[in-house]
């Protein structure tokens, strides 16, 4: 048995060795280093530029042309002739062109563009706050796994300890005749079963830091910073004020709202293609023998008006499909804002939860450790049974499991109101 205690505690030394060589990262710096890293809020920065480019584009067809330039070399054998003033034979022929167009009515699309592009921007820069928060929830959900997982680690080593240290004692006892072998026995399976929650709580330690290194962009497993123990703290907002600010401000619905006013001025522009349309091109063509050709100019202004009657029938599906895109924005928004007070009183109530159940499991560790000591205290004393002691020795380990998820839920719930809100609310936890 001895033996096999042994062997069993070596793997269990090598984390808490390497802990000392790991890179250790505080919040801060992993909110930090998250943020360029995470593919979803690199793409949606890239949306940012697409959208300003969009917004760019629809405001300059409203003052310049379209212009294109183009120019081409003809070789001919036997010459061909040119015919400007003059009859000119060549081998060589050089042409050169310019074409500027101005849409002077397209139907409203124009000013239907300038305000989806308007709220496409809007949208990429909601999304990029969002994403922005939603990244920063990951990185502490990551981060707050490696500071649970270290405690439940030193939890487990507790109980493992514990173990050990009555084993001793019951086969003492069982030695001078004051317990039977039971005691020992069942002792045993208790240090089997400490054995294997160490080794599993071990494992999922290095998992965890090995994840906090990947969201971090290091290389393998990085240890976090602790934070601060002090209990968490009242919320500075209200309930009735968070579900205000939230529907005013909150990412996910202001991003709704302006998918619905970009689906409806899509729809506004596929309508245009109803209207006749109005152009005035400017062309110029010159001819010559060499590069740049400048022997024969011709330029020229055109009016052009068009109106659309039937092209197959394409008209009328593009129209189908921005209704339907317009149609489903709309019913996303109306769904958003009903969703409003139950996702923000979601998130509250499981912050003042979260924050409520970790104040009595420190309570809970405080009574437990005291049954512990009494249960532990009675048995040497013989006035009481293992089974009493094993079960106040479990009760412990549970209740410090307990308290630790309790504070680190804490923290994570923190994290899920302000991803709704869009804001930090306390100014001491980092900018995500």
């Amino acid at each position: 048995m001895l033996a096999l205690l042994l062997a069993l505690q070596a793997p269990l030394a090598a984390p808490a060795l390497d802990q000392d060589t790991l890179p250790r990262v505080s919040l801060t710096e992993a909110l930090q280093r998250a943020a360029r890293l995470d593919p979803n809020y690199v793409a949606a920065q890239g949306q940012i530029d697409n959208a300003q480019w969009a917004r760019r584009n629809a405001f300059l067809v409203f003052v310049l042309p379209s212009v294109t330039i183009g120019t081409s070399m003809q070789r001919s054998d036997p010459p061909t002739f040119l015919f400007t003033d003059t009859l000119v034979r060549t081998k060589t022929l050089w042409t050169a062109n310019l074409v500027a167009r101005y849409d002077l009515f397209t139907g409203g699309q124009k000013l239907a563009e300038l305000s989806r592009s308007a709220a496409a921007l809007t949208a990429a820069h909601v999304d990029e706050l969002r994403q922005r928060f939603v990244t920063a929830e990951l990185t502490e959900s990551d981060y707050y796994a490696v500071l649970a997982d270290v405690e439940l680690d030193r939890v487990a080593r507790d109980r493992l300890q514990r173990a050990q240290e009555q084993l001793a004692v019951a086969r003492a006892r069982v030695l001078s005749g004051a317990a039977v072998s039971t005691d020992s026995l069942n002792l045993r399976l208790e240090l089997a079963r400490s054995q294997v929650g160490a080794l599993q709580q071990a494992s999922a330690l290095r998992i965890s830091r090995l994840q906090l290194g990947r969201r971090v962009g290091a290389a393998g497993p990085v240890d976090a910073v602790p934070l601060d123990t002090a209990p968490a703290p009242d919320l500075p907002v209200t309930l009735a004020d968070a579900i205000s600010e939230a529907a005013v401000q909150g990412p996910d619905y202001r991003i709704a709202a302006a998918n619905e006013r970009a689906a409806s001025a899509a729809y506004r522009a596929e309508l245009g293609n109803y209207l006749p349309r109005a152009t005035l091109t400017f062309s110029s063509n010159t001819l010559d023998q060499k590069f740049y050709p400048s022997l024969f100019n011709q330029t020229s202004l055109i009016l052009g008006i068009s109106l659309p009657i039937w092209n197959n029938g394409q008209r009328e599906l593009n129209l189908t499909r921005a209704k339907v895109i317009k149609d489903v924005a709309r019913a996303t928004r109306e769904d958003m804002d009903r969703a409003v007070q139950h996702d923000v009183s979601a998130s509250y109530d499981a912050y003042e939860t979260a924050r409520a159940t970790a104040t009595l499991a420190r309570e809970a560790v405080l009574i437990a450790r005291e049954n512990f000591r009494v249960q532990q205290t009675r048995y040497s004393a013989g006035a009481t049974t293992i089974l009493d002691l094993i079960t106040a020795q479990v009760a412990l380990s549970n209740a410090e499991g307990e308290r630790v998820s309790a504070e680190y839920g804490t923290r994570l719930a923190l994290a899920g109101l302000e991803t709704i809100l869009g804001r930090r609310l306390f100014s001491d936890r980092g900018t995500p």
